[in-house]
């Protein structure tokens, strides 16, 4: 059996964690802190804040925004429901628009579309790890037209002075975009650690801060901090300080802070980042030598002048297919035991989103979607399994094609 996307878990993770569990000291603490600080050197942001998740993470900074009911947040069709999910929590208007054919990315073209004066975020998602266009996002939200529509309804949307680039940059740790890493790119850009991503905390996020001036960064990244606990004045490590007990709330906030459990495993895969991400792009580059001849065959866009990815994602598409037909080849691939997996569902195709959204208003997004089939790429997956699983393609789109 070839399995999808397992996590790399060998001695050097374990024996940090037993280094946590041994210390004492398993929640916020020391080396969650000395994880943020890594990721804001590798990153080359201004200052992170790490989260247990990306989901609550971005609840958290819509929130701190201010951002509710009267305003809109504009989303791509194409990601996992939880982009969409935290808009709709938040109280704001969710606003979706089409991909591109080419890399799965949202639509320059349908944001100038979907933008009124009550847009206050955008939120592109860097799906597969591969950046958006965001130099084309920020020339436009900055056009002297869309910033005189702009109309902020407190004192931080009035300091931003313009709609926010929040990037959900869930895969794409370690992308590159014009020179600048993720993290450095966007306005904030949010991180997921979850068992199947590049750099893997088990559960866990990270916020990674490169606001504009007039903000200060370290001044937010504080205030966020205190809002993953609660709005507490002082985290658990804090209080435990010699007659450091006493505490205040100094806001009705979240709990969503990260564990030095999950930050130990994540101080380990940030250290070897580079090797794994060389590791997925050989992979990646094998699969494009297998697939690249065939007329069937659209290999997915993991690189270019301006942009180099993350490698998380191989969003393989098989040209001129139903939705039916992937998913019998993805039956008949099963049967050599190869695991694949399609990302994703359309959040327009969801139940909890059908009463508002209609899959026919995003026709890219469901060609996208109806003939891509996602093939494994992780550190430990070998030559030979490629190569296994590039045949198993082979046969299996053949089998189903001439049926």
């Amino acid at each position: 059996m070839i399995p999808f996307s397992p996590p790399r878990i060998d001695q050097k993770i374990i024996d940090e964690v037993v280094d946590t569990l041994k210390s004492g000291w398993i929640t916020t603490g020391p080396k969650t802190l000395k994880f943020e600080n890594n990721l804001t050197e590798y990153c080359g942001n201004k200052a992170t804040v790490c989260v247990s998740a990306a989901t609550p993470g971005i609840s958290l900074l819509l929130s701190w925004l201010g951002i509710g009911e009267g305003d809109e947040v504009i989303i791509p069709s194409y990601t996992y429901c939880a982009t969409g999910n935290v808009v709709v929590h938040s109280g704001a208007k969710l606003i979706m628009v089409d991909v591109n054919e080419e890399d799965f990315n949202i639509n320059i073209q349908k944001i100038k579309e979907a933008v009124t004066a009550k847009t206050k975020v955008i939120m592109p998602v860097d799906i597969g790890g591969f950046p958006c266009d965001y130099d084309e996002i920020f020339d436009f939200i900055n056009s002297p037209a869309i910033k005189s529509q702009y109309s902020p309804s407190n004192s931080i949307q009035e300091k931003m002075g313009r709609i926010a680039v929040i990037s959900d940059s869930a895969h794409s740790i370690g992308a590159r975009y014009k020179g600048k890493k993720s993290g450095a790119i966007a306005d904030i850009s949010i991180f997921s650690f979850h068992a199947v991503k590049n750099l893997s905390t088990a559960e866990g996020g990270a916020i990674a801060l490169n606001l504009p001036p007039p903000f200060d960064n370290e001044e937010v990244r504080k205030k966020l901090k205190t809002m993953t606990l609660h709005g507490q004045s002082k985290d658990a490590f804090s209080k435990m300080q010699v007659g450091a007990w006493k505490y205040d709330v100094i806001e009705s906030g979240f709990k969503c802070n990260m564990t030095d459990i999950q930050a130990s495993m994540g101080l380990v895969e940030l250290a070897r980042y580079g090797e794994n991400l060389a590791r997925r792009k050989e992979i990646m580059e094998a699969y494009h030598k297998g697939f690249e001849n065939l007329e069937w065959a659209k290999v997915p866009v993991f690189e270019n002048k301006d942009k180099t990815g993350s490698f998380h994602l191989y969003l393989f598409r098989i040209n001129n297919i139903t939705e039916e037909q992937r998913d019998e080849i993805i039956r008949e691939i099963s049967k050599y035991e190869v695991a694949v997996n399609v990302h994703y569902m359309p959040i327009p195709m969801l139940t909890a989103f059908k009463k508002n959204f209609d899959i026919k208003d995003f026709p890219q997004t469901f060609k996208n979607y109806a003939c891509e089939i996602t093939l494994p790429v992780y550190f430990t997956l070998t030559d030979e399994q490629v190569q296994t699983v590039i045949e198993t393609v082979k046969k299996s789109v053949t089998t189903v094609l001439n049926k």
